[in-house]
């Protein structure tokens, strides 16, 4: 994904955040969330982006299996 096509990226931006203003724009998306060391939504299934916890922890727990 680019992020200078936010529209296209929005079809595949699964945040559930509402006030969020960084859907779509994946690069400052993607910075914001490292910077409070985290993942952005993406990196999640949609049942667990609705948790809101997109640790670094969380993350490795729903790929330990795979």
């Amino acid at each position: 994904m680019t992020c200078e096509n936010i529209k296209a990226n929005l079809k595949h931006c699964n945040c559930t955040y509402e006030p969020c203003d960084k859907k779509g724009n994946c690069c400052v998306c993607i910075r914001y969330h490292l910077s409070i060391n985290e993942l952005p939504a993406c990196c999640f299934p949609d049942d667990v982006e609705k948790t809101f916890d997109r640790s670094f922890k969380q993350f490795v727990e729903i790929h330990k299996n795979d």
